[in-house]
């Protein structure tokens, strides 16, 4: 395929950071394959991929996180080893991470020298000089905050400007913004642009992860695309359109094709509504959000990490009051104040991390038996029923292996899975809700979940399936909504559906 690649900039200087040949392991999977990467001085460098497809290992390795590595990496042209994300700092390097580092309940100015507070000549904290070279710093970036503001109390925007301005206090050149736009209102989204274009004319050279195309083509000046811990591409944005961006992630352009690409979704719109989403709201991320889940059919929601799939399921399952809106059920208005309340009506919740709702060091019975010991022990353990229960659980969903007291961990993670799924079908759901149910498993395991969960479509069980893997969502789904920002961006039902057209309404 063919680059459009830049090479070190004007008047003969070395580009701030270069690699070279860099390649990355993890227990004999490669995570980057003999991939070269040059950053310029004042440059915004846009970095794009589907979830694995090696960006977040290579800034890891430009941050000091993953020290081992094969290939060179270059700072100033000089060939160096980072030893520590410490060490990166040393050598101008700094990273604001999606998930902020900063401390809510300590004053702005604390966050932005946490670690480095000025001292007075007799040891103790200098507030008014923190004070003021906070004001100072921020004022830089076209911010009017007050130092002594408490940092929980800004909006996440502003929290990420401070962070910002900690980094850039860390004598930072090279910056690392990671998913920067993912938590940000239209607003505080040009409010950030307007911050790093001002770093790039000041000279400093930024990579901007994302997975919002149109944020990343906006304030990039180049897009580098990978695929399969490989870069495929690194193209002027003037070169580029969101479509082209999106052909090289999925290879369009090549013989790459895989299942999982496109699917026809067979939605029916006779079938009865089980559960009804009236423009919720969790005075959070969601926001008038609309869904409804039909009988026998699986609906599946796509979109990218923090788009507002988490708190979706767990107000549905009463981890999270609404707010605003309305949930029906059966037609009737609907409160969930707790899980046990979710539960008795029919909804079953299965979260991405099934650590949260199994015990490893327990016997497979234990774990299955768990969610229905009040209707079957009203009084003592029946544990001879408990097992007859799980043995045809067992038989019915294929566990391996097929041992009722066997302990959990000991378990694969498909295996585990499917214990978790029987833990909810002793008494069939009106409601099935699952996160990235086939995340992690391999080819078989994968497609034993696929099975099970079209089995129970066909039993009429509503099933929502909420996945940032858009192959799950194709393989799985009837009909799809597309989240951006806690909000429906798009819905498809009856209709040919790619995989380029989840990537382009995300």
């Amino acid at each position: 395929m063919a680059e459009d690649v830049i090479e070190s900039g004007g008047g003969g200087h070395p580009p701030p950071l270069e690699l070279v040949g860099v390649s990355k392991s993890f227990g004999g999977v490669a995570a980057l394959r003999d991939v070269s990467f040059t950053l310029e001085s004042g440059e915004i460098h846009g970095l794009v991929g589907e979830n694995g497809a090696g960006k977040s290992t290579l800034m890891k390795i430009i941050a000091g996180v993953h020290t081992e590595f094969d290939g060179i990496m270059k700072i100033d042209g000089r060939e160096v080893r980072l030893a520590s994300a410490r060490d990166a700092l040393h050598n101008s390097i700094g990273m604001v991470h999606q998930e902020l580092s900063v401390v809510p309940d300590l004053s702005v100015a604390e966050n932005v020298f946490l670690g480095s507070q000025p001292v007075t000549a007799a040891g103790t904290i200098d507030w008014r000089r923190m004070n003021r070279e906070a004001k100072k710093l921020i004022a830089s970036l076209g911010l009017d905050i007050d130092p002594t503001t408490r940092m929980g109390s800004l909006p996440v925007g502003l929290q990420q400007l401070v962070e910002l301005s900690r980094v850039l206090f860390s004598g930072a050149r090279i910056i690392i913004l990671d998913e920067p736009t993912s938590a940000l209102s239209p607003p505080e989204v040009a409010r950030l642009f307007g911050v790093l274009r001002k770093l790039r004319a000041e000279g400093h050279s930024l990579i901007f992860i994302s997975h919002f195309l149109d944020d990343v083509i906006d304030i990039s000046d180049r897009i580098t695309v990978f695929r399969n811990g490989r870069k495929v591409a690194t193209e002027r944005v003037a070169d580029l359109d969101k479509h082209k961006v999106i052909g090289y992630m999925i290879g369009r352009h090549s013989a790459e094709l895989h299942m999982g690409e496109a699917t026809e979704l067979k939605s029916d719109d006779k079938k009865p509504i089980v559960l009804d989403v009236e423009n919720a709201s969790d005075g959070s991320v969601l926001e008038s959000f609309s869904l409804s889940l039909r009988a026998g059919e699986i609906t599946g929601v796509y979109g990218f990490m923090g788009c507002g799939q988490i708190e979706l399921a767990r107000m549905l399952f009463g981890k999270l009051p609404v707010w605003k809106g309305a949930l029906k059920l059966d037609g009737r208005p609907v409160r969930f104040p707790s899980t046990a309340a979710a539960r008795r009506a029919g909804i079953a919740y299965l979260p991405e991390n099934r650590r949260m709702m199994l015990f490893r060091s327990e016997p497979v019975y234990k774990n299955v038996s768990i969610a229905i010991l009040d209707r079957i022990n009203r009084f003592w353990l029946k544990p001879d029923k408990e097992r007859a229960i799980t043995d045809a659980h067992i038989k019915d969903l294929q566990i391996r292996p097929p041992l009722n007291s066997a302990l959990l961990g000991s378990l694969s993670g498909g295996n585990q899975q499917k214990v978790a799924l029987a833990k909810w079908l002793t008494h069939l759901p009106k409601v099935l809700i699952l996160s990235e149910p086939t995340r992690g498993m391999d080819v078989g395991a994968k497609e034993d979940v696929i099975r099970i969960l079209k089995s129970l479509r066909d039993r009429g069980v509503a099933i929502l399936v909420l996945s940032t893997e858009p192959e799950t969502i194709l393989t799985l789904a009837d009909r799809v909504t597309v989240m951006k920002k806690g909000k429906v961006a798009r819905e498809f039902a009856g209709r040919h559906l790619e995989k380029s057209d989840l990537l382009a309404a995300a």
